[in-house]
């Protein structure tokens, strides 16, 4: 039995229309929707202002540890252990393994623990370390002077992005976007190899090269019946995850927890928290949850991946998140923010893009 794409989703659709699309065609109409605005606004940079704190300014490789430290006490409950390490290059292998071992031990963490880098994006880099031999290896993929994150793993189903809005006259924000994430899975019968059941379902078919590296050690071995295979450890729609518009589920309560968390943090007005929970419900009651991540001014309302979505929906989502992104930043100048000069602004991007493009992607 296959569960990865109607029981996850909830759509009658794998995919939406645009979903399989190249990065270059979806986006194109976003480049024309960040130009009208930077003529309105008179700053073609502006969105690296959004958030006046720099670890969140978004768009310069953000940081994920400075926005760590940004959090208040009430966002650091809701803070999983994690440990800081920077390779010294690949000549130093054992060195680094040794290193990195220590800072774990110094951390009180155990595997499995997740690996990331400190600046990355679309889990580029990510990886669930679940043994000393993996952890070794993912540590040699790194160039030297790497900033790396070891986190706890929190094994909870629920996972979700929640996208805060706050413009700084305002004494409460909100979340304007809520996707939910799901981890799918199949389910043995005790007759079908792991690759079979990812080759009868529609949605896993067709993204099996995904899945097929990530599970190569077990690919043509029979699932036992019952028994419930996850193809993607990690909540992010490049590597497999499913997208689901959670709207529904924001309540008061929830808004009012991350808002909390939120105002704690210096500069923070714009952005997407990335978290898991063990229950819809604590989430909805803005408790329990834990904190992956949290995104600056670059982040995405990633509710628009949901299969259901149509381009155009898409599109309004992205001119309303620039529009407020924009509106934002126009106040920070009027209080004195300085904006980026375009040029360091597109050297900037194309560093994190050159950076993005050296990790690799295996979870």
């Amino acid at each position: 039995m296959v569960e990865v794409a109607a029981t996850a989703t909830g759509s009658a659709r794998e995919f939406s229309h645009f979903e399989k699309w190249p990065d270059w065609l979806f986006y194109t109409p976003v480049l024309f929707i960040w130009i009208y605005f930077a003529i309105r606004y008179r700053g073609p940079t502006l969105p690296a202002i959004t958030n006046t704190a720099p670890a969140l300014s978004g768009f310069l490789g953000e940081s994920k540890t400075a926005a760590f430290a940004l959090l208040g006490p009430k966002g650091r409950t809701h803070l999983p252990p994690y440990a800081i390490f920077t390779t010294r290059g690949e000549c130093d292998a054992a060195d680094n393994k040794t290193r990195a071992d220590a800072a774990l031990r110094l951390a009180g963490l155990q595997y499995p623990f997740v690996g990331k880098p400190d600046i990355g994006q679309n889990g580029a880099g990510v990886r669930i370390v679940r043994e000393p031999a993996a952890f070794a290896a993912w540590l040699s993929t790194f160039p030297r002077e790497t900033k790396l994150i070891l986190q706890k793993y929190i094994d909870d189903e629920g996972e979700a992005g929640v996208f805060y809005v706050r413009y700084p006259y305002q004494s409460r924000g909100r979340i304007v976007s809520l996707t939910l994430k799901y981890l799918p899975h199949v389910t043995g019968d005790g007759v079908a190899t792991l690759r079979e059941l990812i080759l009868n379902d529609a949605r896993a078919r067709s993204i099996a090269h995904l899945y097929f590296v990530r599970h190569a050690a077990r690919l043509d071995s029979v699932v036992p019946k019952g028994e419930h295979v996850r193809l993607v450890s990690v909540g992010n729609h490049c590597m497999g995850a499913i997208f689901k518009d959670g709207a529904d589920h924001i309540t008061p309560r929830m808004e009012a927890a991350f808002d909390a968390v939120a105002k704690e943090m210096p500069g923070f007005f714009f952005g997407r928290f990335d978290v898991r929970f063990r229950a819809i419900g604590e989430l909805e009651r803005g408790e329990e949850f834990v904190i992956l991540e949290v995104n600056g001014a670059d982040s995405e309302m990633t509710h628009i991946w949901d299969a259901d979505e149509t381009i155009l929906g898409a599109y309004r989502t992205l001119y309303r998140q620039y529009r407020m992104a924009f509106e934002i930043a126009a106040y920070n100048r009027a209080r004195g923010a300085q904006a980026v000069s375009v040029a360091r602004f597109i050297a900037s991007w194309w560093q994190n893009r050159a950076r993005l493009r050296g990790y690799t992607r295996e979870e």
